[in-house]
């Protein structure tokens, strides 16, 4: 993997034109240039979160409804030839899936891949952070929503704090950088939010601020978005806050840095913000669906394509689909506009 590197000019000149060859390869028709892959590997999960499954869990997808590593393997090498820079591995929880380290191993040896990166809740992390670091893993995203033990246990359906907790402190140990993500929901956790921005004052992280997605449609779901514009303007009314500049792999968060912090933070806000101008991802679910919106129905399977075995067919597939990418999401003007979905499904 080429060295990670946030300079504009150094990105341009790693490996001669061939580097900016890829970053032109794969554009959709609103010439948005998607670099970004997220390989959902698993659907299983060891917590309920509210806003991403439902108390009862969801019913488990048969082993062989589950692409095999080999398969993921063969879609992200597709997906570097056609220019993606970046994978996220997500689930579910993709520490429960067994034989993660060595995919996550070989994942990281694509010639062309420039950062790959992990989502976790982080219960599994404390055994496993220096293996995912060896492993090639150069950047977790933590979800965490409270740091409250009752909270968190409300929230997540677990009493499993400490163990996160005993993860993220893993990751320093090891020196493995991490961003944690907290989903703020009015009522339920906006109360922490300066909190989690006091994590930033001691410790090298970033903390993100989420607004709220309702991708179970609960019917109140409106009322516990927290806007990012509210939740950034109640952060600059109590802290010295400068702007970040972003890398050019960073994600949609706007960042800010507390003066005298040792980390940052950021303000994530798909729906008051929509972001879609900027899109640069599509993702791949654990059963080898394709989707090149979060929000949208359309999902194209891929598992036919793998059977075939031609790699030439499968990049021509991803072209295509990223030429149908949407403009966008359609939550702000009719909430009812797609199926209600687990986020363990998809791949958070």
């Amino acid at each position: 993997m080429q060295n990670e590197t946030s300079s504009p000019s150094a990105l341009l000149s790693c490996g001669g034109t061939i580097c900016l060859e890829r970053t032109m390869r794969l554009t959709d028709t609103y010439q948005r240039k998607i670099n970004y892959l997220r390989l959902s590997v698993t659907d299983r999960c060891n917590m309920r979160c509210v806003y991403c499954m439902p108390e009862e869990g969801v019913d488990k997808l048969q082993h062989t409804d589950i692409l095999s590593y080999e398969q993921f393997l063969t879609i992200a090498r597709a997906a570097v030839s056609l220019g993606i820079e970046k994978i996220r591995v997500t689930g579910g929880e993709p520490l429960l899936r067994k034989g993660l380290v060595d995919f996550l191993d070989q994942l990281s040896n694509l010639d062309g891949l420039r950062r790959l990166v992990l989502t976790t809740n982080g219960v599994r992390l404390a055994e496993m952070a220096g293996d995912l670091k060896s492993a090639g893993v150069q950047r977790l995203n933590i979800s965490l929503d409270s740091l409250r033990p009752e909270r968190f246990a409300q929230l997540t359906r677990r009493d499993l704090l400490a163990e996160v907790l005993a993860g993220i402190d893993a990751a320093e140990q090891v020196g493995l950088p991490y961003k944690i993500n907290m989903v703020v929901m009015r009522g339920l956790n906006d109360d922490e939010i300066f909190d989690f921005a006091a994590l930033t004052q001691q410790r090298d992280c970033t903390v993100r601020f989420i607004e709220y997605m309702p991708t179970l449609k609960d019917d109140n779901w409106r009322a516990l978005v927290v806007p990012g514009e509210e939740i950034l303007q109640r952060l600059v009314d109590r802290l010295a806050l400068q702007p970040f500049k972003r890398g050019a792999l960073a994600g949609p968060a706007r960042e800010f840095t507390i003066d005298g912090a040792a980390g940052r933070i950021g303000v994530i806000a798909p729906l008051s913000g929509h972001f879609c101008d900027n899109c640069n991802r599509i993702r791949i679910t654990a059963t080898g669906q394709v989707r090149t919106c979060l929000f949208s129905d359309c999902e194209s399977d891929l598992k036919p394509l793998l059977a075939e075995g031609s790699l030439e067919t499968l990049t021509n597939k991803l072209r295509r689909l990223v030429d149908q990418k949407p403009a966008g999401h359609h939550l702000n003007a009719c909430a009812a506009g797609y199926a209600a979905f687990p986020m363990a499904r998809i791949g958070g």
